[in-house]
């Protein structure tokens, strides 16, 4: 092979480079484009039988043979450029001239195949994750053989380091010198910070948004005097509007704006409706980090949470997103509150994973998201204030409910055994 090499010429050597330079780009750029792929969205355009939706849709059903493909072919583009410039340094300026070339190509790599194919493709992730679909496809049937070879091995190497963090996290009260730590002592406020960020990809928007049955909106079917009660009386910024049901949003209504367009003579509904901005749905699995992103480059404060049918689920504000990492900082009165013996009492409404960090404790989160969720699934009916359930090894007291769901429970800390 370096015969090979050294028989070519030195320009064709550059141009051989800057074509690895941008097939390393290509994958880049296709990896975070296909991530970042609005999943409302590609379900609607598949629907519509869009060709290149329906691949890329083909392709994220097997995210592994996908992230071995993209990641053994960076590694070998990356390799071979790496080799023909240390050719290119030697011809130009012998062996003293291949550290500066490597430190070059370095920061070649790093510009244009990283942070230039990342940025593109957050700006058309559409365009570009649909285009690469059509080139991986294929590639990915050739290469099965060897993708599934390469994830096989990947599955067995990573399974000695799952079974050791499973049982290191088996026991979270034990610290790494094998000290046990009290589960009454408060959580370092920098430590629940942290650990909320490095769950972001894990945690999903429907753990955290307003259930739909919460949502606040305007009726444009009511009549103008309701409307203009509930503009003024508004504790919201923003408010979706509809016609009937919470499933037919034409837009979002900016509070400011339509305080102001009350006041004119001339106010009608129809006002409302030339004010309202452009509504955004999201799936009701994206992940708190993806729909961070998307709030930053769409530019948006709200969107609706919607399930696979596009019906909607929830509601989700910038604020919500900000709050699910840094938990009680943002809030007055805070959700869960330690008692004197240990116990806490609990707003019911909290997501089952931001009450497992508060209280270390392990409840199930692939079900109900929310306390509430998980004690009506467990009793199949509302329960009585005053009732005391044993809830996945933890003793748990009614204290409050309203005729839909439970307000506020008291938690005991410690485990039945």
């Amino acid at each position: 092979m370096l015969i090979i090499l050294n028989a070519i010429p030195i320009n064709l050597l550059f141009g051989i480079l800057a074509l690895l330079l941008l097939v390393s780009a290509f994958f880049t750029g296709s990896e975070t484009a296909l991530l970042t792929l609005n999943r409302y969205r590609l379900h609607h355009l598949v629907k519509k039988k869009h060709r290149g939706a329906l691949r890329a849709q083909q392709l994220l059903k097997k995210p592994e043979y996908l992230s071995a493909l993209i990641r053994l072919g960076n590694t070998l583009v990356n390799i071979f450029a790496a080799v023909v410039t240390t050719l290119i340094a030697v011809r130009i300026g012998g062996m003293s001239a291949i550290i500066p070339a490597i430190l070059i190509l370095g920061l070649a790599i790093t510009l244009f195949s990283e942070v230039m194919p990342n940025s593109l493709a957050s700006a058309r992730p559409e365009y570009i994750a649909f285009l690469s679909a059509w080139i991986y496809l294929p590639i990915i049937r050739i290469l099965f053989p060897l993708l599934w070879l390469v994830t096989g091995i990947s599955h067995l190497l990573v399974k000695p380091v799952t079974f050791f963090t499973k049982s290191v996290q088996s026991n979270p009260n034990t610290t790494e010198d094998g000290d046990q730590l009290s589960t009454k002592a408060p959580i370092d406020r920098h430590q629940f910070v942290l650990s909320n960020i490095l769950e972001l990809e894990a945690t999903r928007i429907a753990e955290i948004m307003t259930p739909r049955k919460e949502i606040i909106g305007i009726d444009l079917d009511d009549d103008l005097v309701t409307i203009s009660q509930q503009l003024h009386n508004s504790p919201h910024t923003r408010l979706p509007v509809y016609k009937k049901t919470i499933d037919n949003v034409i837009g979002f209504l900016h509070i400011r704006t339509a305080i102001t367009a009350i006041h004119q003579p001339n106010f009608t509904k129809q006002s409302i409706i030339e004010a309202l901005s452009k509504p955004y749905f999201i799936p009701n699995t994206t992940s708190i980090q993806t729909q961070l992103q998307l709030f930053r480059q769409e530019k948006l404060r709200i969107s609706l949470v919607v399930d696979e049918y596009g019906d909607v689920e929830g509601i989700v504000t910038l604020d919500d997103l900000l709050q699910a990492f840094v938990g009680e900082l943002l809030t007055d009165q805070p959700s869960v509150i330690q008692q004197a013996d240990g116990s806490y009492l609990i707003d019911a409404s909290i997501s089952v994973r931001e009450l497992n960090r508060i209280t270390q404790t392990e409840l199930p989160t692939e079900g109900p998201k929310t306390l509430n969720g998980l004690i009506v699934e467990y009793l199949e009916a509302l329960p009585q204030p005053g009732t005391s359930i044993k809830l996945y090894g933890h003793i748990l007291e009614i204290l409050h409910c309203d005729d839909h769901t439970v307000k506020q429970v008291k938690f005991e800390m410690e485990a039945i055994r």
